[in-house]
């Protein structure tokens, strides 16, 4: 074998190396694996009924949560309406899609304004409202930030939430899997749910 034939055979070998070294059951998500993250482990919070819930009640299903409020002009609706659309998309495995909402704005959000607000995209999505310091460590959990921003004719009531805008993924294991940015589209997030559907089927 010649020197250059040498060098290909060592080439081809470390490849092949790599490729090993490399995790093949690795999935290719469109969204961001936080996959091992420390932190969005846990969420306790009461839904619009007064009943405390946490991650472990979806256990089983394919779980996106998103912070937001019921008076968010775009990120919020625009969000939860491609959320539902995205559940239908998959058919049977819709089904084993739960939307969360996690209200930033519990001054506002009263239980009955937030069940209208979840019924209007799918009737099967929880919405959680704590106490203002509830909200306040959930959000310090899942590092989301969220904002008071006063309204410019000055009333008190009339302000609007700067919010982290992305959604957190959780297996159907429970454990956080994904953040979505806003804005990533419809078909991404279906087929990071289709993997996460499929995971150990």
């Amino acid at each position: 074998m010649n020197r250059r034939h040498t060098l290909l055979a060592i080439a081809a070998a470390a490849a092949s190396l790599a490729a090993c070294s490399r995790p093949a059951d690795k999935p290719a998500f469109r969204a961001i694996d936080i996959t091992g993250a420390e932190y969005a482990r846990k969420l306790e919070l009461p839904d619009a009924e007064g009943k405390p819930r946490t991650l472990a009640d979806f256990a089983g299903k394919v779980t996106v949560v998103f912070f937001g409020y019921t008076q968010c002009p775009d990120v919020c609706p625009s969000t939860m309406a491609e959320l539902a659309e995205v559940k239908r998309s998959l058919g049977a495995d819709g089904a084993r899609v739960q939307g969360v909402f996690v209200s930033v704005d519990p001054e506002r959000d009263t239980p009955e304004l937030l069940r209208a607000y979840m019924s209007g995209f799918d009737p099967s999505f929880v919405a959680l409202r704590g106490t203002p310091e509830q909200t306040a460590a959930a959000a310090r959990e899942f590092k989301v930030f969220y904002s008071k921003v006063p309204a410019k004719d000055g009333h008190e009531k009339n302000y609007t939430v700067d919010h982290t805008a992305g959604s957190y993924v959780f297996d159907p294991k429970g454990r956080v899997r994904l953040f979505v940015r806003y804005g990533s589209g419809a078909q991404a997030l279906a087929d990071d749910l289709k993997i996460l559907l499929n995971e150990g089927a």
